[in-house]
């Protein structure tokens, strides 16, 4: 099991209830624990989990946790896998989607022994994974300023951080291709662009609510309106999931997705599984990576949920 290492009493008592979990629910099977520090003991954790015996992988943590585990094992060439997750993130939008229980203690069984689903994954163009969702403009903006204030207010601050973007942000003059078509070409801001292989972001925002993880398709969701007004009424259609309704949203479907700055004040903040990616960038390219690696869900799908009203 992959946690996040720490000093403090109460996430080290959560630990240990979730390996105790975890055994109890494997029938007994050892469970090692690991809590790496550095870049270099967390590549040797997850080369552990295959040499010199091929084990399962369980992560305690959030998207973000699940990105960086996959990301290694795209870099060792360890790819596909089968990944257990006990959520305890922020947000927890992969759980969400694919039905994971929200309580550690509850998702423990699920982890160890539930049914290995395939799912999808966005590689860019650097060598960069995607888990869930990825996004452009405005939401990366929301993002980072989520980010400053996460620590204190929790999942409250996505929409902190929306708001205090929405009210800043102009726009972008982006190019965005998706499978060869261009759907943006640049004569007039974007406000967002959203690659997703989930339904939901920012802890339970259903941003691309048809999008399906095991399709081998990401979900394009590309808002244009940046005027104030537009700006405040998307962030609002956005919170109530209706969004997608709008004239000034275009939504797509693709296996490989360009997006480019047209001018010099164009360059993008990207946001990545929930971590906003230093420095902004002029040009990027997605392809989804269909059956990536396997999640462990409830044996019983969930119904999909209608988006909200």
């Amino acid at each position: 099991m992959l946690a996040r290492p720490s000093h403090d009493a109460e996430d080290r008592e959560q630990v240990d209830r979730v390996r105790r979990a975890l055994t109890t629910a494997a029938g007994g099977a050892s469970v090692e624990v690991r809590a790496p520090a550095s870049d270099e003991e967390y590549a040797a954790a997850v080369a552990s989990a295959v040499e010199p015996v091929p084990r399962d992988v369980v992560v305690l943590g959030g998207d973000g946790s699940v990105h960086r585990l996959l990301q290694e094992l795209h870099d060792q060439r360890l790819l596909p896998a089968t990944v257990g997750l006990v959520p305890a993130g922020t947000g927890n939008d992969l759980a969400r989607s694919a039905g994971i229980p929200l309580e550690p203690q509850d998702a423990a069984p699920v982890a160890a022994t539930g049914r290995p689903a395939p799912r999808g994954l966005l590689l860019d163009d650097t060598g960069g994974v995607v888990v869930n969702a990825v996004h452009a403009g405005v939401g990366a903006e929301a993002t980072a300023s989520a980010g400053e204030v996460k620590g204190v207010l929790g999942r409250a601050a996505y929409a902190v951080g929306a708001l205090r973007a929405g009210l800043t942000t102009r726009g972008w003059h982006l190019r965005v291709v998706v499978d060869g078509r261009t759907v943006a070409d640049g004569s007039e801001p974007v406000l967002m662009v959203t690659l997703a292989l989930g339904s939901s972001v920012g802890g339970g925002t259903r941003v691309a609510p048809t999008a399906r993880p095991d399709d081998g398709l990401a979900e394009v969701v590309l808002a244009r309106g940046s005027s104030a007004i537009a700006r405040t009424s998307f962030a609002r259609d956005l919170r109530k999931g209706r969004h997608t309704r709008r004239r000034d949203v275009t939504v797509t479907r693709g296996q490989e997705v360009l997006v480019e700055a047209v001018g010099p004040q164009d360059a993008f903040h990207v946001s990545v599984d929930g971590d906003v990616q230093p420095g902004r960038i002029r040009r990027r390219t997605w392809r989804v990576e269909p059956d990536g690696w396997r999640l462990r869900v409830p044996a019983d799908p969930p119904a999909t949920a209608p988006p909200s009203p």
